[in-house]
């Protein structure tokens, strides 16, 4: 699978209604503009192999047993955890890394659990607190929410706005709303952000213009991506291409506040391309 391969599949996966989105092949997918050569069918084997290996999880009693069982095989018995040592690290926002390591971040983790959760019949959701992605589980009217990058533990809504401003660095108060399910486009699109921020801290150009193709195949109207990516264009001197994305947006953003800015950095580009020509 060749990189433009691997984002016309991640593209026409989630070009449907958002419940038709196959979430875990998508977060494959991503894995893949890196590794063409990766076996997404090989690793969807792999989360019905857990499943399956976690099948006395299965005849559990009721629901909420099947979940605890469920928790102690994937982060006691197999070890499923939080990467404490290199939080940023990218293999922790690719699935099959996290698969084949066993440890992620939370949101990796969290995706992990959902589906193996759901292979085995329990109602599990994301939930994007802020600065902290958790799990839920609608078991018999109630929610249960559960850290996946603490081992699983579950959480009550005053621990959750513990570990969010812990992680935040401030107080923050949280309502309903923050515990509302994360749409399968919108944890796709956190999910690209984190490795959006990490290559670019990193400027891995090259990476991030990859993995913004994939936002913007998610959605196509977020202009700020089509700007970050004409930076990262710049960056790595493909200076018509950078061209090409910053006149776009300031066409369609003509009121955005960077304007300016970025007409300034467009301006350097075309005068740079012209001494070029």
């Amino acid at each position: 699978m060749d990189r433009d391969a691997s984002l016309s599949e991640f593209t026409a996966a989630v070009r449907r209604p958002d419940p038709e989105i196959p979430l875990a092949r998508a977060a494959l997918l991503i894995a893949a503009a890196e590794r063409p050569a990766l076996d997404v069918d090989g690793y969807l084997g792999r989360l019905n192999g857990l499943a399956d290996a976690a099948e006395p999880a299965r005849r559990a009693a009721d629901a909420l047993s099947r979940l605890h069982r469920l928790r102690e095989f994937l982060f006691e018995e197999l070890g499923f955890a939080g990467d404490r040592a290199d939080y940023y690290d990218p293999r922790n926002s690719h699935l099959n890394e996290v698969l084949d390591r066993r440890l992620g971040i939370p949101i990796t983790l969290s995706l992990v659990l959902i589906e193996t959760g759901r292979r085995l019949g329990l109602e599990m959701e994301g939930i994007g607190l802020p600065g902290h992605f958790i799990t839920g589980a609608r078991i018999a009217g109630e929610h249960v929410l559960l850290d996946p990058y603490n081992r699983g533990a579950l959480l009550t809504v005053e621990a959750c706005g513990q570990v969010v401003s812990r992680a935040l660095g401030r107080p923050v108060r949280l309502t309903s709303a923050h515990f509302a399910p994360v749409d399968n486009h919108h944890f796709l699109a956190r999910m690209l952000a984190n490795l959006k921020g990490i290559y670019w801290r990193q400027e891995a150009w090259d990476k991030v213009v990859r993995v913004v193709d994939r936002l913007l195949a998610l959605d196509p109207t977020a202009g700020g991506e089509r700007r970050d990516r004409g930076t990262a264009w710049t960056n790595m001197g493909r200076l018509e291409r950078g061209v090409t994305d910053w006149e776009r947006y300031l066409t369609e953003f003509p009121d955005a506040g960077d304007h300016d800015q970025v007409r300034h950095q467009l301006r350097r580009v075309r005068q740079k391309l012209a001494r070029l020509n």
